[in-house]
């Protein structure tokens, strides 16, 4: 199986010794988000887990836990964009510390276990789209000895990021303006040696230079691992979604990173009631087990194909 950890909260910034704890543990707890009474037992085993998938912004809650996780294929989808303080509360400077976070990891694990997200776009009166070129070429120039890829999105109004956008004064892009944006972005990527594509975009921008992207990206995975996987695509994204099928471990509500375009918290109210529940060594994010609550072990199995290379045996630990 492949662990996203995690589209819902950004773990490694918060949440790394918590994980760290369910590693040595050798499990986890996850709550359905739709029936809250419903928890998925999720088997953290290396024979089973056959790479994780870290989504975050700041990975210094994780760094200091990375050697217990020499067992394990993974690679990190660290989001660095151009927005300040009134966007992302809760960063660190990018210039003096985010950035060289990112090259300092990159050389400890390898780039091709590093992807960079600027993701998402969106257009106001402080953020133009001059601003943003400017933003993204910066970042460019620092990270294109350190990764392979940049991933893109424009930002997509949902009802817990709804209001924060009116607020900012958001505007969203028609088709053209996205196929001009995608340009300029690609042009500047291929400056500094950087592969570019698409987050659940419905626009096709493969003229722009802009390819479908995959953040649970079959492709890198094999790579990393030296085999081939099974499995298909996961039925439980959006239809522009080319993520293959992933075992998502985080939760909602939980992260107090702030930023206002989020989707996966409600609002920073929410988020510190869910974490006055937090305990460092439940198997639970920010819970525990109720009284009503039904635990079901998830049947879990390796993706691997079974005729398996030696290099997949011993796996990738540097590309």
């Amino acid at each position: 199986m492949i662990l996203s950890v995690s589209r819902r909260t950004d773990i490694p910034r918060y949440f790394g010794q918590w994980f760290r704890n369910r590693i040595r543990e050798g499990y986890l707890l996850v709550r359905n988000p739709v029936n809250p009474r419903q928890i998925s037992q999720i088997d953290l085993s290396p024979s089973v887990v056959d790479c994780m998938v870290f989504w975050t912004k700041n990975p210094a809650g994780l760094i200091p836990y990375l050697d217990e996780l020499e067992e394990y294929p993974y690679y990190f989808q660290f989001t660095l964009t151009g927005y300040g303080h009134d966007v992302e509360p809760d960063l660190p400077d990018k210039r003096s510390v985010l950035i060289p976070l990112f090259q300092q990891l990159s050389k400890r694990i390898g780039r091709g276990r590093m992807v960079w997200r600027y993701d998402p776009i969106f257009i106001n009166s402080r953020y133009t789209w001059e601003y943003h070129k400017k933003a993204f070429r910066e970042i460019a120039s620092r990270l294109g000895e350190y990764t392979d890829q940049v991933v893109i999105s424009f930002v997509d109004f949902y009802r817990k990021n709804r209001r924060n956008m009116a607020e900012l004064g958001v505007s969203s892009p028609d088709g053209d303006g996205m196929r001009k944006m995608a340009a300029d972005l690609a042009g500047i990527a291929r400056e500094f040696g950087l592969g570019i594509v698409s987050c659940a975009e419905e626009l096709d921008l493969e003229k722009e230079g802009v390819s479908h992207g995959s953040c649970i990206d079959r492709r890198r995975i094999e790579k990393i691992l030296g085999c081939r996987l099974q499995g298909s695509a996961d039925p439980g994204q959006r239809t522009a979604c080319g993520c293959m099928e992933s075992v998502e471990v985080g939760a909602y509500d939980t992260c107090p990173g702030g930023c206002r375009y989020c989707y996966a918290s409600e609002n920073q109210q929410k988020v510190k009631k869910n974490l006055q529940n937090y305990d460092v060594n439940s198997p639970l994010l920010c819970g525990k087990v109720e009284p009503d609550d039904v635990v079901t072990v998830r049947k879990m199995r390796s993706l691997k194909e079974m005729q398996m290379n030696f290099d997949c045996i011993l796996s990738v630990k540097k590309i």
